[in-house]
């Protein structure tokens, strides 16, 4: 029986390959999309889930108040993991780890990397495989080192490189103890070799300081450990170790679950309740909406052509074939149908994922040989053939016999609304996208014309390495003297980033409460105004080689002065961070941070604190390349071993917002697939809605009705079904955005224009391919019109 359906279906198929060709390209553009979108989805959901020890595995984290808000965060101190450990019975094993950017060289191999600092818990703790060497000792020692094997290959080539020496920072040969599985791209952990925990302790950057929260924590509670009760009894660690140190802290420390870390990352009111779930949530919905335009397509096409399957279903009905049958069969068509339009989509999907993935920035694929991927395609096959031919195959089943095959079937017309809802609803979702699309490019753009607070033409940074620390000021005056720069400032951060923040410091006239400022750090060693393009609001800037006394100074910016409320802020005296600063100047807000966020409070250091990286304005009397070709031969003389490395503060701040132009990018990409596959269908029902009415245009036409009077006809009555989606859509997709909006203390207003402009792209689209059709029939002659009958 199953076999006779099929056939009848393929048959069918051939028959009506317009209709059945835009039915398939309409579902094949859908379901790609939606395999698209669920293969990023199923990419995030995933991340750190694969860990065999995933449920009992927790990330450490603190909140406490800040500025009047409740704040979380996931760095922690340094000596947190151990006493964990040592202090707790519920703790089987710990691991914490350590952002880290090393130089290699072997032979004439000479390469920039990045890694972690880690300790031997971390394989313990994690499903990440070594290849090659012992788990038991890979990090047991300072000089020991464990690549990836990608990284391996890099420096080893087709080598065995366990047991072999490489040269890191031109300062210490580390020796190759294990070979590990490079890190999948659905894991918070990044990086191209793990080091030792004793070696970060060798370099004396392991402090045991309880006010410290600069590396992430790990923790694996022994079975049966509830997390909850465990929050409760580390809830005070911080506050009781810094307590003991005889400092003073209100900071409380809480778990995460790994597998939630990634999904959940950003706090509200002290909590790990968003973050990049809300995406997950948004693409799921709009994955659906694409999905569900297409089979709404199939629906209104395989009804709209009822009067010709009619005479099937009466003659079928009166030789006994029961409704069930009847209702399988049209199924069986839609799940055929769907096959093809499947087997397509996989083409489309793989002809489409390397730019998909540009896109997206991650490198997501399709795995042919697991099983799981075959069950998953075929039964999303099956759920979009059903879900497609559901609706149809009971209306068609619906027939009676009698009236259809007496011919007064054409007079019921019980197809006409549900068609005309389903139009509208594809158009709502089609109509709503447009609309979001729209919204999150103006606040893209809105952001992008924010004044940066500072001059990022020709600035440029290079990280401090090797020896451009201890040779800095040889390569600051050979820069200045030669014109490749016309100025140069030593900092502890690149302009565009924050690497450090602090509390608890006081000034005259201040309260308890504003102890709990959490003031960002930045530190300059001179000209730190003049070489970012920072506006000195008032006093002067910081310069260590003119006076002595700005090694204890201070520049604060304008949200600073007024959080601290000083009236007369240049000399006033500010103690904190273990030592006593006075200012000396007020600067201009800039953004250091995410241009969509208001500005936090800033102090600009004098070089008391630590450095990291060297800003340098090029010479605007020169070339671009004349200046970076002077500047890396200054930079080569000065650090011979390693490679002249700058980056522009251009590209830098535009990184700001990838994450936003990648949403917009997407939402783009599928609101115009989304219109494409809604007016798809509309062209077949405007199509066959020409075809049904060819006998009444020729009448028309004899009678001297116009082409434009036909088309207007002809178009009508779909414009007000796309008038009326818009109307369902405005509200929908202005309630969602401002939702969207709220997340950004930066951001625009939603205009009436966002709707207008909407309305106008989606009417001029809709009567484009309908008028098409329209007109195709309007020109047809009368004569041949009226032969049709």
């Amino acid at each position: 029986m199953i076999r006779n359906y099929l056939k009848a279906a393929w048959r069918n198929l051939l028959k009506n390959k317009s209709f059945s060709f835009i039915n398939i390209l309409g579902l094949a553009i859908g379901m790609a999309s939606a395999i698209l979108i669920f293969l990023w989805i199923y990419n995030q959901v995933s991340h750190d889930r694969f860990h065999e020890k995933t449920d009992r595995i927790f990330v450490m984290n603190n909140r406490d108040h800040f500025s009047g808000n409740m704040w979380a965060w996931s760095s922690t101190p340094k000596i947190m993991g151990p006493t964990l450990k040592q202090d707790y019975p519920e703790v089987e094993e710990f691991a914490r780890t350590n952002n880290c950017n090393f130089f290699f060289t072997l032979g004439e191999k000479k390469m920039q990397a990045e890694g972690l600092f880690t300790d031997p818990g971390f394989f313990k703790m994690f499903s990440f495989p070594l290849i090659k060497g012992n788990i038991s000792d890979a990090l047991s020692s300072t000089n020991k080192i464990v690549l990836t094997e990608k990284f391996a290959g890099k420096l080893f080539g087709d080598e065995d490189p366990i047991g072999k020496t490489v040269k890191i920072d031109s300062a210490h040969y580390m020796v190759v103890s294990g070979i590990l599985k490079d890190f999948p791209n659905n894991t918070i952990f990044r990086g191209e070799y793990l080091l030792p925990w004793l070696y970060m302790k060798k370099l004396g950057w392991d402090d045991q300081f309880w006010g410290n929260n600069s590396i992430r924590t790990f923790i694996l509670l022994k079975q049966g450990v509830n997390q909850q009760g465990f929050d409760k009894k580390i809830k005070n660690i911080t506050i009781n170790h810094s307590s003991k140190a005889g400092e003073t802290s209100t900071t409380e420390v809480f778990t995460q679950n790994l597998g939630d870390s990634w999904l959940y990352s950003k706090p509200v009111n002290g909590y790990y309740t968003s973050g990049r779930i809300e995406m997950v949530r948004l693409f799921t919905i709009v994955a659906g909406f694409i999905l569900l335009i297409a089979c709404i397509n199939f629906m209104n096409l395989s009804t709209a052509r009822s009067e010709k399957r009619a005479r099937e279903v009466g003659i079928r009905k009166v030789v006994g074939a029961p409704r069930i049958h009847l209702i399988i069969q049209f199924i069986s068509e839609s799940i055929l149908l769907s096959f093809i339009a499947g087997i397509v989509a996989l083409i489309l999907v793989l002809v489409s994922l390397k730019g998909y993935n540009q896109l997206v920035g991650i490198e997501l694929s399709l795995d042919f040989s697991s099983p799981g991927f075959w069950l998953v395609f075929i039964l999303f096959i099956l759920f979009t053939g059903i879900l497609a031919g559901s609706y149809p195959a009971f209306f068609l089943s619906s027939f009676k016999p009698v009236k259809v095959l007496k011919g007064t079937f054409k007079k019921v017309q019980a197809a006409i609304n549900p068609r005309k809802v389903l139009v509208v609803l594809q158009f709502t979702f089609a109509v709503i996208l447009i609309i979001c699309t729209i919204i999150v490019k103006h606040q893209i753009n809105f952001a992008l014309s924010r004044d940066s607070g500072y001059s990022r033409d020709q600035l440029v940074y290079s990280y401090l390495q090797g020896e451009t620390e201890k040779n800095y000021l040889l390569i600051r005056n050979e820069l200045l003297s030669s014109g490749a720069a016309v100025s140069v400032s030593k900092n502890m951060s690149p302009i565009t980033q924050r690497y450090s923040d602090g509390w608890g410091y006081e000034w005259q006239d201040c309260t308890e409460q504003d102890k709990k400022i959490d003031f960002i750090r930045m530190s300059a060693d001179a000209d730190f105004t003049r070489t970012m393009g920072v506006k000195l609001i008032e006093g002067r800037d910081i310069d260590i080689y003119k006076y002595a006394t700005d090694s204890n100074a201070m520049l604060i910016n304008e949200t600073a002065l007024k959080l601290m409320r000083i009236k007369n802020p240049v000399g006033q005296i500010i103690k904190g961070d273990g030592g006593t600063w006075h200012i000396i100047g007020v600067i201009k807000d800039f953004i250091f941070e995410s241009p969509y966020a208001k500005v936090n409070p800033l102090f600009v250091l004098g070089p008391k604190s630590w450095f990291n990286v060297m800003h340098y304005k090029l010479n605007p009397a020169k070339t671009t390349e004349e200046s970076l070709r002077i500047a890396g031969e200054i930079f080569k003389k000065y650090n011979p071993e390693y490679p002249f490395q700058y980056t522009f503060t251009d590209d830098s701040y535009a990184e700001k917002f990838k994450e936003e132009q990648r949403t917009g990018t997407l939402a783009s990409l599928f609101a115009g697939l989304t219109i494409f596959i809604s007016c798809l269908g509309l062209f077949g029902l405007a199509a066959y809605m020409a075809e049904n009415r060819t006998k009444e245009i020729g009448i028309r036409k004899v009678l001297g009705a116009s082409i434009y009077s036909i088309t207007s006809l002809l178009s009508i009555d779909f414009l007000k079904l796309v008038v009326l989606s818009f109307l369902i859509a405005s509200p929908v997709a202005w309630y969602a955005m401002n939702l969207w909006l709220k997340n950004y203390d930066y951001r625009i207003e939603i205009e009436w224009w966002t709707f207008v402009l909407a309305s106008m792209l989606t009417i001029l689209i809709a009567l484009g391919t309908v008028s098409f059709q329209a007109i195709r029939a309007a020109m047809t002659k009368p004569v041949r019109s009226l032969r049709t009958e």
